[in-house]
């Protein structure tokens, strides 16, 4: 039966959607809470400190797009956190556009997000709707920074790394996975798809404000290159990034080798048991609550054209709180006022960086942007 609550939270029993929750309430904002698990999407949000001063339903519903039409319809916003997307992100993209919903998603699946648009980017801008998937910290304020590099003229080109301590989610483990067997991973290059090198191995990066260099792999590419691909501005875009704990970055590309070993041969079908089960055995259960005295994140910008340079630094914490608070400032925009850009756009692109950028700040999420420019 269609829902009073003006937001979805699609996958509400994980990480990132049980955070998307807390913050929905502190926002005030009534929603429904929706997975495929009844009982651990109920057992996610009784988890909310406070969780009774909100209104909202919780909802088991099936992975398909009848079944998702039917839970989302009332709703004005769908938060989706169930992912791999380029696996399970069709089916709540088509019930988003049946119900007139806005979208957004916390993907890390460049593919996805290339093919989203192809798909899905016309009819939601045709409906005057919002597809913005991607709005996640490991992209979404590295987007600010580089907009902020932006905000100086004559500069073209963007190269980008984003850094952070924390625990691999069982989502996020599952795209690494996910993007390694089915996609390749490309950056920008004078406004076309480049893939990066498969053999490349791990490349090391200066990091601000330490001596010890950092390790970093394209990581699916990132959202970058697809958010910029259409911005007159910019004409190559490179992005890399990794955590901050060395021994767990090199052990990453033996798990990735080892999975594509066994996945030779197979079938999709059989590939992604394979997957599930690699996933399974680096992180099967939820990881501990970030604690911002440990999990910190950094996104670093350099900016430069053929006249100038910017460079433009983010510190911040608990980078999975910076994509929960991230959606839920979507929402809040999306119920009161229309989006900047309609059809697919990043949440720069749809809400402005400087306002994504206040909101962290106000949450205690981010310092102030260390920013240089040399004209």
């Amino acid at each position: 039966m269609p829902t009073d609550k003006p937001v979805v939270v699609y996958g509400a029993s994980g990480y990132t959607g049980r955070l998307i929750c807390e913050y929905l309430r502190e926002y005030g904002v009534p929603f429904l809470a929706a997975g495929r698990d009844g009982k651990r999407v109920k057992e996610a949000v009784d988890a909310v400190p406070g969780i009774d001063t909100v209104s909202y339903e919780i909802a088991e519903v099936e992975h398909t797009e009848a079944a998702l039409t039917e839970a989302f319809t009332g709703a004005k916003v769908v938060l989706n956190t169930v992912g791999p997307f380029s696996r399970y992100g069709h089916e709540a993209v088509r019930a988003s556009l049946n119900v007139g919903a806005h979208y957004t998603d916390t993907n890390g699946e460049q593919d996805w997000m290339i093919d989203a648009d192809a798909r899905y980017g016309a009819e939601f801008a045709k409906q005057g709707l919002l597809l913005s998937p991607g709005i996640a910290q490991m992209y979404t304020v590295g987007e600010i920074a580089a907009q902020i590099c932006l905000e100086t003229p004559g500069l073209d080109t963007l190269d980008i790394g984003v850094f952070w301590k924390g625990y691999p989610t069982v989502a996020s483990t599952n795209t690494i996975l996910t993007n390694a067997a089915f996609a390749k991973a490309y950056h920008l290059e004078q406004n076309e798809y480049v893939e990066w090198p498969a053999d490349a191995g791990l490349y090391e990066l200066v990091v601000p404000g330490q001596h010890e260099l950092g390790l970093a792999l394209p990581w699916g590419g990132t959202a970058h290159p697809v958010w910029f691909k259409k911005d007159p501005r910019v004409a190559s875009v490179r992005a890399l990034g990794g955590v901050f704990n060395r021994p767990l970055m090199l052990g990453v590309p033996q798990i990735v080798t080892a999975a594509l070993q066994q996945m030779e041969g197979k079938s999709d079908e059989e590939k992604y048991r394979i997957v599930d089960d690699f996933s399974a055995q680096v992180r099967s259960e939820m990881p501990p609550r970030e604690n911002p005295r440990i999990n910190i994140s950094l996104d670093s910008v350099h900016a430069s054209g053929p006249l100038g340079r910017a460079h433009c630094v983010i510190h911040g914490n608990c980078n999975y709180k910076q994509t929960a608070l991230l959606n839920v400032h979507a929402a809040v925009h999306l119920l009161q006022d229309a989006p900047r850009r309609v059809g697919f756009a990043s949440g720069c692109q749809a809400f402005g960086h400087r306002e994504l950028l206040g909101t962290l700040r106000s949450f205690g999420l981010v310092l102030d942007p260390v920013f240089e420019v040399h004209r």
